[in-house]
């Protein structure tokens, strides 16, 4: 496949990042490590999407730090970005409103449709505007018509790092770039863009628990947007999802990464972190980046807590 017809996607971490941890960064890699192995996507970007306050979860620090630490946690990445937009609502959000929320962005900012996982469309994913002419833009003939996918990889690059980074002291800013639509610039030649949510087994596994989660959220999130598995401590997502009806429908939505690395993926908790510092613990290195260790001890945070 070329770069032009394999699947570009974007991935969104959503949870309390109470802090973040190694862990957490390691998943986006792995993941996007096994994605570009199966020949089928190119990841182009990846999204740190902190919980509101409000999510009322026991031991919570503010959404100021939270959002402090992870961007110390991703400073050094190059497609990895931090973005506050569930901090600034009035309250906590849905996953799902999550997903939406950077699907209509997406939309915005690159001028593209973005494609359904399982309805994909059959109309050029980045292209000229509707309502424009289809009369060329650019009339030399001496070049090209055509945006390389590099261009278009580069622009929706310069695009998330607007938008998703953010960095201390943090002010309430506009998004999006209303004058963004890379459409009426040039025309473009097709890709295929889709958002998928990242997460770890244990919140597949939550998937399962009768009344936890709304069942419409369900259908969008694993039937319209699709998921990206890393599993954690030794859980089977395929036994998982074999308890709900919603995750069989939808099972070819479901992509669980499979590598040869023997990463031990309980440093994903932020609550054995948490406990190491609270203790005093010198492995806290293990779970924390060192940034992110500083900031806490500077900022005293989880020291005195519970939990």
């Amino acid at each position: 496949m070329t770069e032009t017809t394999k699947t570009h996607v974007i991935l969104l971490a959503c949870g309390s990042f109470n802090p973040i941890t190694k862990g957490h960064i390691q998943m986006f890699e792995r993941a996007r490590d096994y994605l570009h192995k199966t020949g089928r996507f190119i990841v182009i970007g990846g999204i740190v999407s902190p919980v509101h306050d409000s999510y009322g979860k026991t031991g919570l620090v503010s959404s100021r730090h939270r959002l402090t630490m992870c961007q110390l946690a991703v400073q050094s990445s190059d497609w990895i970005r931090v973005d506050p937009w569930e901090c600034y609502q009035d309250t906590w959000q849905t996953t799902c409103s999550v997903l939406e929320h950077h699907r209509d962005l997406m939309k915005r900012v690159t001028g593209c449709i973005l494609s359904n996982v399982n309805t994909p469309s059959i109309t050029p994913v980045i292209g000229q505007p509707q309502n424009e002419s289809s009369q060329t833009i650019y009339q030399n003939n001496n070049v090209s018509n055509k945006a390389t996918a590099a261009k278009i990889l580069g622009k929706v690059g310069e695009s998330l790092s607007r938008i998703c980074c953010v960095r201390p002291p943090m002010e309430r800013f506009t998004f999006v770039d209303e004058n963004a639509n890379l459409g009426t610039v040039m025309r473009y030649e097709e890709i295929e863009l889709r958002i998928l949510l990242l997460c770890g087994s244990d919140l597949l596994e939550s998937f399962c628990i009768p009344g936890l989660w709304n069942e419409a959220d369900m259908e969008v999130i694993v039937g319209e947007f699709g998921i990206v598995v890393v599993p954690r401590d030794g859980a089977d997502p395929d036994r998982i999802m074999n308890h709900s009806s919603i995750l069989r429908k939808y099972k070819n939505n479901i992509l669980v990464v499979k590598d040869d690395s023997n990463h031990p993926m309980s440093i994903v908790s932020s609550t054995k972190s948490r406990l190491a510092l609270q203790h005093g613990d010198g492995h806290v290195v293990d779970y924390l980046c060192q940034p992110v260790i500083d900031y806490i001890l500077k900022s005293q945070l989880y020291i005195n807590a519970s939990g």
